[in-house]
């Protein structure tokens, strides 16, 4: 479904937002600090010896914090992909829109992104998608004594949603139908914080964050599922031959780790189950 963020992003605001990265970008270009540079493989990286990675924390078990450190499933994938480079992954956590709109790229904040993101039609004229490497299903989820059991029961009801999310284009797309009111949240904590203080009767989000929540927190459940037929995929800059090459390399991570079980020794470590048969 992807990532985040109370507010819809307007066009003159994402517009403001491209822009001021660009400016920074400008602003810092090759004056002093690291220099880009190419390796063996023929990529260009923004910083010497590193794979600069954006992403927006957090997002439990794909990205997020643990103690000082970032982990998780999309964190693990693409240490793989810093590895066949010889390089090591640095996470940049930035605004999940600046990632999606290719306004990270432009600004040479990153090299690649990456958040639990659906790939979908209008996100691929602003970024370049790896090949789809998870395969993800909308959920609903509840306190267990409120009486939700699907969207149909949140007639006159408030169900949370994160902002710049293919969750929140479902909830709307079915709000007349059902009947609810839609609040937006900036990112999956405060979203499900919500669902936890009653500021909002139920959730949605994809069901991977969703069902490990609800197994530290008893008193919620995942109450629904959807089949979206939804599917993840890295990003990278669009129309530049750089990005180009770097998603290459990934796609050939990700069918590699198919082959010799590294993926499915990832999943079973941040899912506790073997990754489904292809």
């Amino acid at each position: 479904m992807s990532t985040s963020r109370p507010r819809r992003v307007s066009t003159f605001a994402a517009a403001a937002l491209i822009s001021t990265l660009a400016l920074a970008a400008c602003g810092s270009s090759d004056d002093g600090g690291d220099a880009a540079a190419t390796n063996a493989s023929g990529v260009t990286t923004i910083e010497s010896g590193k794979l600069k990675a954006c992403t927006h924390l957090s997002y439990k078990p794909f990205e997020f914090k643990e103690g000082a450190d970032v982990v998780g499933f999309d964190k693990d994938l693409t240490d793989l992909v810093a590895k066949k480079l010889g390089l090591t992954q640095e996470v940049v956590d930035i605004e999940f829109a600046t990632i999606t709109s290719g306004a990270a790229f432009a600004a040479k904040k990153c090299d690649m992104g990456y958040g639990a993101t659906t790939i979908n039609e209008e996100r691929s004229k602003a970024v370049l998608f790896s090949d789809p490497y998870f395969d993800a299903t909308a959920a609903l989820i509840a306190k267990k004594d409120g009486g939700v059991t699907d969207l149909a029961s949140l007639k006159g009801k408030k169900i949370g949603v994160q902002t710049d999310t293919t969750g929140q284009e479902f909830a709307e797309k079915n709000k007349d139908a059902n009947g609810y009111e839609v609040v937006v949240f900036d990112d999956l904590p405060t979203q499900l914080a919500g669902v936890l203080s009653g500021r909002v009767d139920a959730a949605i989000n994809d069901n991977g964050p969703l069902l490990d929540y609800a197994k530290d927190n008893p008193s919620t459940s995942v109450v629904k599922e959807f089949d979206t037929g939804e599917q993840y995929g890295l990003m990278f800059k669009i129309n530049d031959p750089n990005g180009t090459k770097l998603a290459e390399t990934a796609n050939e991570v990700l069918k590699s780790s198919q082959t010799d079980g590294t993926y499915n020794t990832i999943y079973k470590k941040w899912f506790g189950v073997d990754a489904p048969k292809k």
